[in-house]
């Protein structure tokens, strides 16, 4: 019996993976690539999406804190408006060490007057990506749909789902950290177990927080306390590292239990805590695709670099990388988006930024983690090379906003951001 033959659709771009990585891409290469086809597989309904599946409602609802240049590139996509209303700047970051002396303390000054981030609520970034998504011309979405295999294949990329196929110039892949896709194609990782999990929750408080972030380094492991609910909230959420064998304990505690664990850790910074929500957790490591790009396929997101959550810079890499690979597309004309010396040339770019991105996540959960006296002091001694000198702590302030890479993309350049 003959095979039968369905005609594929062919695509400048496609995207393969979702959430709020997937969206953001999708935006990005139709706002910045004009007349080029793009196509977001999705595999949530976009309802999902919309509304997260890791939110909740209410005193429930997860968080991510996004740098000024995040910002900046979701400002330029049209979808910051939406946003604004449901985002906490952070006027102030504390720094500080659990018995020990070193301590910092930024704040607006050192940044222009800027705020140093934001706080946004998952479920209205969801929300606010796929109305832009759902308005942009020469953009296809097929959702939800399960993507079985990437196969390059005649000059071009194949994309196979279990009911059909497409066909793209450039293949992105954003499915995450245990990347199946990435597995399919033979691309290796390497891999650093920090055998720590993370407890995240949000906790209301006695005390308004004011806009401050706090960064705590526990015997432990980093505390990290994100304002929520503008700048008189007493909502924040809470980032607390546990060793692995010991994050299951803290998940079991009743409430009071816990809160009263994290007052001690934490301390009276925020008065009282009153109230913790829903917990959840989730191992911690650090994974980099050993390629990131072929001919015809990139890695990104979690799916390229997967990072300790400790400075926060996962997302934010993420973004900056998409920028990156747009402006490399950009140059490239009417010609094929998937030549590999296009995508080398992306990666080559890239590279400095996510090195030092990588060795900021990485080195901070070492440094902070050891309780060896030599290493307790060099911490302290950079701790205190932040706060008194200008150019140590202008370096630190430009990489955790994402302009550590001085070469500005010239599609948000190095916007101020209020």
């Amino acid at each position: 019996m003959s095979e039968t033959h369905h005609p594929v659709a062919h695509y400048d771009i496609a995207i393969v993976g979702g959430g709020l990585m997937g969206a953001a891409l999708a935006l990005l290469f139709c706002k910045t690539l004009p007349g080029r086809r793009v196509l977001l597989l999705e595999q949530q309904a976009l309802e999902a999406v919309a509304d997260h599946v890791l939110a909740q409602p209410n005193f429930d609802a997860r968080s991510t804190a996004l740098a000024p240049t995040s910002v900046a590139t979701l400002r330029r996509l049209g979808v910051w408006p939406a946003l604004a209303t449901h985002a906490t700047a952070i006027r102030r970051v504390q720094v500080s060490d659990r018995g020990h002396l070193g301590w910092v303390r930024l704040d607006t000054d050192n940044n222009h007057g800027d705020p140093l981030g934001f706080v946004v609520e998952n479920r209205a970034l969801g929300r606010a990506l796929i109305d832009a998504l759902l308005a942009c011309p020469g953009l296809h979405i097929e959702a939800p749909v399960c993507v079985k295999r990437v196969r390059p294949a005649q000059g071009k990329t194949f994309v196979e789902t279990a009911e059909t196929q497409f066909s793209a110039e450039l293949v992105v892949i954003a499915d995450g950290a245990d990347s199946p896709l990435r597995h399919g194609l033979g691309i290796g990782e390497s891999n650093k177990d920090y055998r720590q999990s993370a407890v995240i929750a949000n906790v209301r408080h006695e005390e308004p927080h004011q806009g401050v972030a706090f960064e705590r380094f526990t015997h432990h492991g980093p505390l990290a306390f994100l304002p929520l609910g503008g700048a008189e909230g007493r909502i924040s959420a809470v980032v607390w590292t546990w060793p692995a064998e010991q994050a299951e304990q803290a998940m079991s505690l009743n409430d009071e239990a816990f809160l009263a664990r994290l007052q001690s850790e934490f301390g009276y910074r925020l008065g009282r805590l009153r109230q913790v929500g829903v917990r959840q957790s989730y191992p911690l490591r650090l994974c980099l695709a050993r390629e990131q790009v072929r001919s015809g396929v990139v890695l990104m997101g979690n799916a390229a670099h997967f990072l300790h959550p400790v400075a926060g810079q996962g997302y934010n890499l993420a973004l900056r990388d998409g920028l990156r690979l747009a402006e490399v597309l950009q140059e490239a004309g009417n010609g094929n988006l998937g030549e590999l010396s296009l995508l080398q040339e992306y990666e080559r770019r890239q590279a400095n930024d996510q090195r030092n991105t990588v060795r900021l996540s990485d080195g901070f959960n070492e440094l902070f983690r050891a309780d060896q006296l030599p290493l307790i002091l060099l911490r302290n001694l950079g701790m205190i090379g932040v706060e008194w000198s200008s150019v140590i702590r202008n370096a630190f302030i430009r990489q955790l906003s994402g302009r550590g890479d001085r070469r500005a993309n010239p599609w948000v350049g190095n916007q101020r951001i209020n």
